[in-house]
């Protein structure tokens, strides 16, 4: 992992074929702060096949990049339920778009298990999404938990990758929190 620099922009990405969070931080030597976040909707008709839905995702997400030009892109992992094999098939195509797209506008993307960056936010690899959506909220002083929980899992890996950076930085073991900056949200 590279070492921290004084300030860079961070976004983090919650892919997904109906609703993808994105998350775009500040990150600087004493303070992280919210840019931007919210969703990108795809077309849900049924007419819209899945490469029209994929083209809409490369698209938007294009526009995103070189309206926001982070300079880091943290992506969750797709996770893969026994019961479930197509939705992750399915979430792979989406990833791989969000991938395309990082690459042509030369955005290294940093891959992030769903459970590591549960850890880092709330302390808990197997929180819920609200325990993310209240983590999330808590640390950046917002009015209202961020909606859809999408918006919240982008923010919430975007911090989670600014924090293992910050310790790296520090000189601190991989896997150790910061609680001050990764709050314990207790539910």
């Amino acid at each position: 992992m590279a070492p921290a620099r004084d300030s860079q922009r961070i976004i983090g990405i919650d892919p997904g074929l109906n609703i993808t969070g994105y998350g775009l931080i500040h990150v600087e030597a004493i303070a992280i702060s919210l840019q931007e976040a919210g969703v990108i909707r795809l077309p849900r008709s049924a007419q819209a096949s899945l490469p029209e839905r994929l083209d809409a995702l490369f698209e938007e997400l294009r526009r995103l990049l070189k309206e926001f030009r982070p300079e880091q892109m943290c992506l969750e992992d797709v996770y893969s339920h026994r019961f479930y094999p197509q939705t992750a098939i399915l979430m792979s195509h989406a990833r791989g778009v969000i991938c395309l797209a990082a690459r042509q506008a030369g955005i290294p993307v940093i891959s992030l298990s769903a459970k590591r960056i549960k850890q880092s936010v709330t302390g808990n690899g197997n929180a819920s999404k609200l325990q993310v959506q209240r983590a999330v909220r808590h640390f950046f002083s917002l009015e209202r938990t961020p909606h859809p929980p999408d918006v919240a899992d982008a923010l919430a890996a975007a911090l989670c990758f600014a924090n293992a950076q910050r310790m790296a930085a520090r000189g601190w073991p991989a896997g150790r929190r910061l609680l001050v900056e990764s709050p314990r949200i207790a539910i």
